[in-house]
């Protein structure tokens, strides 16, 4: 044999070796990150709210094109099992002991069953409207209201045990926003997923920070917030005042803003912090996820994993409501956010791809800050590791307000 035939040979020989040496890490690194999810899957807690959702009236048809997705952000002062937290925990996440549960952030994560770009569409926290159960007032004050009400109801009937008021108050609450969501959008939520304030700030000390970056120095007495301007890394308590610092531009749409960007830059680090492979990082997500998250009992972690890697490579598009004001008051005298609920349904259905015959409001009407179409994040580069999901964290974090 010649010693081209030889070299070439050795090259066949050499590619070939390489080439199985990639898969085999590929699929042995992928194996260890199913395994890694089914442990999460294991350690968070379900709700049944997909078994109260069947009697909500007026429900959106069910097979819509797309899995909705309802990501809930909430206040409360409990731990995902009903447990009140310490008050050293309290003063950690720079608030106070309380009885009610706000929902500070609402996002409806459209993923199309064709495999189209899945979109996020964030609604106000203070967007007000008529609540199930309750009367007209902010969004997020659904749950926590409708939670407190049935409480109370259930106590007078005399269900004497805590648990179970805790259990069917929860999903009373639940159902009230999943209504309103579904009212206000035209959207039919098909699974729910929730994160309260401890385990947000768990999860960034997990992952070491986030990196965000802002245009301006800011500061906020009331929720902790104060910070330089430019790029820098924040967690724990200061995460959680960067994304629910009030005065702000914009009030509650620059404060989603940040929240969507934020969302984006804590799932790079997550994906690419080597949560998984890393044993104390793993023990930490676990005792985060144990702690704080609560998803209804038939949302696929998987499912939800692919979404976190289209969030993190920018791959999905963020958008906001249209808005009619965001300084208005209501009759007690609250600062509100008004909507044209018509036009609400109107706008969503253009985004997702339906035909709508409601009118928008004239542009003169709706106030000049809110989005009037998605706003995506730069692609990223994906490390190709198969159902790994591994994402190569970008540097140029996008500067807001």
């Amino acid at each position: 044999m010649s010693t081209a035939a030889r070299a070439k040979k050795t090259a066949r020989v050499l590619g070939r070796t390489v080439v199985a040496l990639v898969a085999v890490t590929t699929l042995a690194f992928s194996g260890y990150f199913w395994t890694a999810l089914r442990l999460v899957q294991q350690n968070t807690n379900t709700t049944q709210i997909l078994q109260v959702l069947e009697d909500i009236p007026n429900s959106p048809p069910v097979d819509d094109g797309a899995i909705d997705i309802l990501l809930v952000g909430s206040d409360s002062r409990t731990d995902a099992q009903g447990r009140p937290l310490p008050a050293d925990v309290l003063r950690k996440l720079r608030t106070e002991g309380t009885d009610t549960v706000n929902t500070d952030t609402i996002i409806v994560m459209r993923v199309p069953r064709n495999g189209g770009k899945a979109s996020a569409i964030s609604i106000p926290r203070d967007t007000y409207l008529p609540i199930a159960g309750y009367r007209d007032d902010k969004i997020n004050a659904a749950y926590g209201a409708v939670k407190y009400l049935t409480a109370e109801r259930l106590q007078a009937e005399g269900v004497s045990d805590q648990a179970e008021r805790e259990r069917r108050s929860d999903e009373a609450g639940r159902k009230a926003l999943v209504q309103a969501v579904q009212d206000l959008t035209g959207m039919r939520v098909d699974h729910y997923a929730e994160i309260n304030l401890y385990g947000f700030y768990l999860l960034t000390e997990v992952i070491g920070g986030v990196q965000v970056c802002l245009k301006a120095g800011t500061s906020d007495p009331n929720s902790g917030a104060n910070f330089r301007a430019g790029p820098q890394t924040i967690s724990g308590g200061d995460a959680l005042s960067f994304v629910r610092q009030r005065n702000m531009p914009g009030g509650d749409l620059g404060r989603i803003t940040r929240q969507q960007v934020f969302m984006s830059q804590a799932m790079k680090q997550l994906l690419s912090a080597g949560t998984f492979t890393d044993p104390g990082k793993m023990s930490g997500l676990l005792d985060a996820v144990s702690k704080s998250v609560v998803v209804d009992q038939k949302l696929d972690l998987a499912t939800l994993a692919a979404q976190a890697q289209g969030l993190a490579s920018g791959n999905v598009e963020f958008a906001t409501i249209p808005v009619t004001s965001i300084d208005a008051r209501n009759e007690r005298g609250q600062s509100i956010v008004t909507v044209d609920r018509e036009a609400v349904k109107a706008w969503v259905a253009q985004q997702i791809g339906e035909t709508a015959t409601p009118t928008p409001p004239s542009s003169s009407s709706v106030v000049s800050s809110t989005p009037a179409a998605p706003s995506r994040f730069g692609p990223e580069k994906l490390l190709s590791l198969d159902g790994a999901h591994a994402v190569e964290a970008r540097q140029d974090v996008p500067c807001v307000d």
